[in-house]
């Protein structure tokens, strides 16, 4: 607050183009690209991990388990600690701790080492991705949508780029994609502790209960258990899929690259077309249904890799609109604060993506490679379900998400 009382906000009231943010919108957004390129950079190397320390796939997919188990739950504490640090060092809090646990992680020798370190990386995750949205939206002067768009963006640049890089790393090692991370994520938070300003703290800090008094609102619920559902289709993708396609570290790269290229692509130009044309139920319902219908053909064609490998990349398009809607709504869910409903709705989704890895690898071991894509798929059809019945509740989501 200057001392005529100009909020910062204010005073980049003028730039309302999505690319025309304040420098510390770009600071943050640099970093998620750098967080989500973590999520890729792993993709490419399951196979060779599993080889190389003689694990099953079910143990390796609890690379995955830990990662979200501790993220969704650390979700919770976020509200509570950055309404206390402040947005910039609970961002530079989560960002250090990713740094030290990748490291961490590529430096181990044993399957049961890294699940626990991925643990730890997961908490630094909660700490930064939460944060990192609620500020976006915060500092934006272009208005909630757009901003999530350049968020969204962020995400699917970082998840594109993320399995070239891993790619290229883990065909040298399968260590190297665990300290390109720790590397990366230090450059990052150098960007956010000399790039960002200091962010005023809230006059009222957070209480620990507020995530959950939060899912007291039904459309906030109906959004957190949706991505509950369709994290089972989401990580059978990516959890399983790279195991029946029959391509070394450089091809699995190139195929989440492309599956992140078209993520990013509808998420930032698609999506918001969709969204003032037809609301957010009925485009959220739609693509939810194609992407059901994708995995369900990826069962079919389980035993022929170049179907799953086209499934995998089309499947992108869908996820990006899915992406962009839900955290759109997501923001204008429930009367709370924006970090609180984000930790509230990602607490959900990420325990449906802590179990959808381990259960979906071990359905494939009972069963067969077919069934963990089936699995994934009535799932995700559930989640559709449950918006359709809910989607009276959520009319006034797209309201609230125009502003």
């Amino acid at each position: 607050m200057s001392s005529t009382g100009t909020t910062y906000q204010e005073l980049e009231r003028k730039r309302t183009g999505v690319l025309q943010q304040p420098l510390a919108v770009w600071a943050i957004a640099f970093a998620c690209v750098i967080s989500f390129m973590g999520i890729g950079l792993v993709d490419p190397i399951l196979p060779a991990i599993a080889k190389s320390m003689d694990a099953s796939k079910s143990q390796v997919s609890l690379l995955f388990t830990s990662y979200n188990l501790m993220t969704g739950l650390a979700m919770i504490i976020t509200g509570f600690v950055s309404s206390r640090l402040g947005t910039k060092w609970t961002l530079l809090v989560g960002i250090f701790m990713i740094v030290l646990f990748a490291g961490l992680a590529g430096n181990s020798d044993a399957i049961n080492s890294i699940v626990w370190l991925r643990g730890g990386w997961g908490i630094g995750n909660a700490l930064f991705l939460a944060t990192a949205l609620s500020a976006i939206v915060g500092l934006s002067t272009s208005g909630t949508a757009k901003a999530i768009i350049l968020y969204e963006a962020a995400l699917g640049v970082g998840i594109a780029v993320g399995p070239l890089l891993g790619g290229e790393l883990g065909s040298i090692s399968w260590r190297g994609p665990f300290f390109g991370v720790s590397v990366l994520m230090g450059i990052a938070f150098l960007f956010i502790l000399f790039v960002m300003p200091k962010v005023a703290r809230p006059s009222k800090p957070s209480p620990i209960s507020a995530p959950f008094k939060a899912l007291g609102f039904s459309a906030l619920r109906t959004f957190g258990f949706t991505a509950f559902l369709y994290n089972f289709g989401m990580f059978s993708l990516l959890a399983y899929a790279p195991y029946v396609m029959e391509l070394d570290e450089h091809g699995l790269g190139y195929v989440f690259f492309g599956w992140g290229f078209c993520l990013a692509v509808t998420s930032v130009f698609v999506a918001p077309k969709l969204q003032t044309k037809f609301g957010t139920v009925k485009p959220l319902a739609a693509v939810l249904i194609l992407f059901a219908l994708t995995l369900l053909i990826m069962g079919a064609g389980a035993n022929k890799p170049a179907v799953v490998i086209a499934a995998v990349v089309v499947s992108g398009l869908f996820l990006g609109v899915n992406n962009t809607l839900i955290t759109t709504a997501v923001m204008g869910s429930a009367p709370v604060e924006r970090s609180v409903a984000s930790a509230a709705y990602s607490f959900l989704r990420f325990m449906g993506g802590a179990i959808a890895p381990w259960l979906t690898s071990k359905l494939g071991e009972w069963f067969n490679s077919s069934i963990p894509f089936y699995f994934g798929g009535v799932m995700v059809l559930l989640g559709v379900l449950l918006v359709l019945l809910q989607r009276k509740k959520l009319a006034f989501v797209d309201e609230a998400a125009s502003h």
